[in-house]
């Protein structure tokens, strides 16, 4: 039984990653469309799609033996390093690749970088207080704050403010070191919040070990307690930070387009908008490898810095100490709320969609917010979007709910699916997504769904053990209570209100995920209001109009102090 155990986690680990080497293989036969149509279009846009030229093109492409024998000779030239041939452009997808990985990985670095230094500003005041034997406890807003703004809207306001009002930094390119500054902070400010938050909470519990009043009464020096506090704090954040890093993998995407950086993330998105499905495949299997790495080697420096304390059984696991909620806790949440409402009702009973206006009016009577580059009235556009978003957002939250549940009844089983899911950023499930079904709302749902259960399963799986070991539940199956009985009538109950408001609460972030699909032209098309597609069509406009840029940043602002404010909440 002992083997067994081990076994379970192995296969579903080993199943996990075959199933995605396959799903990536195969993208060219999932996606129902036909290529050589496509890659026509692309050649020669003129050119009349018979199928004497289609079946040449399939056939120049590879396509004409079958998914298996493509597979096959995919997978085959995986081993010899050769990530095929464009077929766009005709020439190996390798070396181009390689060229974006480099440029995005420098990109990541100076992004990490920013996230370091924003993280060590938010966890000194905590140190600090704790080496001097005072109360540890913080609030955490800053950090907080920085965790919820999306990297696309960061991105988005500062090109309109000091790229374009101010002009201390180039608004587009990758030319020097003055073209990483606004990249790097709009990627490194949400990754440094978090991780910011994580160590704070960290530090903050280590403090409250007895060991540090025994180390401060033998002697021991601040720096030397501040450097063992750090030694136990760290490797309990190890997983969590090789995730902070794997998001950021997922929002250079976004940043890269914004800024227009010759990076991986746009690569990727460039082959999936042409359906150059070598190219596509190629970006979606570094990104995921990437993904996997970052993970691995998250762990192996945990082990590094756990040292003998893992042979000897001591992990440290930092505990945070809750703080309780007044009154005035609800005024943000609340008045955020009636801000949105206000807007909504506002916008909705007017036309989102006719050209009434002149292009890019500004604000006035007639048009609160103004008008868009089409003419478009812009309040109406955002309350409609608004309606959009967060609709779709509910039924995202509410399908991921359905499938956290069920994954996490079968922890054992689940836990490959988890993993994977867990390091893999919605940006990359919408890139395989749209390979496979084109850009849409429905597709934008799909890869948010694909992701989003994730959280709720581990979730589900640990309340599940804890009801499992409950008496009443352990000793069901001795008194004849089989698992058909014992999950509907005992566990489900037990664990569904605590994952249902955890799901709830994610419903935001859920918001500002398909906001950023629809941002990256993977989710809803045109002319659809949806909120990342409104910012999407006004950022060409930034320079002559940067009012059109900053109202749908205004209005994902709100979304995400509000799921700030209640995540805050739910912790206390």
């Amino acid at each position: 039984m002992h083997h067994l155990d081990r076994l379970i986690p192995a296969l579903s680990r080993g199943v996990t990653l075959l199933a995605v080497m396959l799903l990536v293989g195969l993208l060219p036969w999932i996606s129902g469309r036909d290529p050589a149509a496509s890659i026509l279009r692309a050649r020669m846009g003129d050119q009349n799609p018979t199928p004497e030229t289609l079946a040449a093109i399939r056939e120049q492409l590879g396509l004409a033996s079958g998914p298996w024998e493509h597979l096959t000779q995919w997978l085959g030239g995986l081993l010899r390093c050769d990530l095929g041939t464009s077929w766009i452009s005709g020439t190996p997808v390798l070396p181009g690749i390689i060229q974006a990985l480099g440029v995005s990985l420098t990109l990541m670095a100076a992004a990490f970088g920013v996230a370091l230094l924003i993280a060590v500003l938010l966890c000194w005041p905590t140190m600090h207080r704790g080496l001097r034997g005072r109360d540890t406890r913080s609030s955490g807003a800053m950090a907080a704050t920085l965790t919820a703004m999306p990297e696309f809207m960061l991105s988005a306001l500062f090109l309109v403010v000091f790229a374009i009002w101010f002009g201390w930094f180039p608004p587009y390119g990758w030319q020097g070191p003055q073209h990483i500054v606004l990249p790097a902070l709009a990627l490194g400010l949400p990754g440094g919040g978090l991780l910011g938050r994580l160590l704070t909470n960290a530090i903050a519990a280590t403090f409250h070990e007895r060991w540090i009043a025994t180390w401060a009464v033998a002697g021991f020096t601040r720096g030397e307690i501040a450097r063992a506090v750090l030694r136990r704090s760290l490797p309990a954040l190890m997983p969590q930070i090789g995730m902070i890093i794997v998001a950021m993998t997922g929002g250079a995407i976004a940043v890269e387009q914004v800024f227009s950086i010759p990076g991986l993330g746009r690569a990727v998105l460039g082959a999936a908008s042409a359906q150059d499905l070598p190219a596509l495949q190629a970006g979606i299997l570094i990104l995921l490898l990437n993904a996997l790495m970052i993970g691995v080697v998250a762990n192996l420096i945990r082990l590094a810095l756990l040292g003998r304390a893992l042979h000897m059984g001591a992990l440290p696991v930092p505990q945070v100490h809750a703080v309780h909620a007044s009154r005035r806790a609800w005024l943000v949440p609340c008045t955020v709320l009636l801000i949105l409402l206000v807007l909504v009702a506002a916008g909705l009973p007017r036309d989102p969609f006719t050209s009434q206006f002149i292009r890019l009016q500004a604000p006035g009577l007639e048009a609160p917010l103004g008008a868009d580059g089409l003419g478009r009235d812009v309040l109406a556009r955002v309350a409609h979007g608004a309606v959009s978003t967060i609709g779709m957002a509910l039924i995202v939250t509410l399908v991921s709910l359905v499938i956290g549940l069920g994954m996490g009844l079968m922890p054992r089983l689940a836990l490959g699916p988890t993993e994977v899911t867990k390091a893999t950023p919605p940006t990359i499930a919408a890139l395989i997504v749209v390979a496979a079904m084109g850009p849409s709302a429905t597709g934008a749902m799909i890869a948010v769904c694909a992701v989003a259960w994730a959280p709720l399963a581990a979730h589900t799986a640990a309340l599940v053990s804890e009801v499992r070991a409950q008496p009443h539940v352990w000793l069901a199956p001795v008194l004849g209570v089989g698992p058909l009985r014992l999950i509907p009538r005992s566990i489900l109950p037990a664990v569904f209100w605590p994952v249902l408001r955890h799901a709830m609460l994610r419903l935001p972030g859920n918001a500002l995920a398909l906001a950023a699909l629809g941002f990256l032209g993977l989710g809803p098309r045109p002319p659809s209001s949806e909120w990342g597609l409104i910012l999407a069509d006004a950022l060409p406009y930034v320079e002559r109009a940067p009012l059109a840029v900053l109202t749908p940043v205004a209005a994902l602002a709100l979304m995400s102090v509000l799921g700030v404010s209640l995540a805050s909440l739910a912790r206390r």
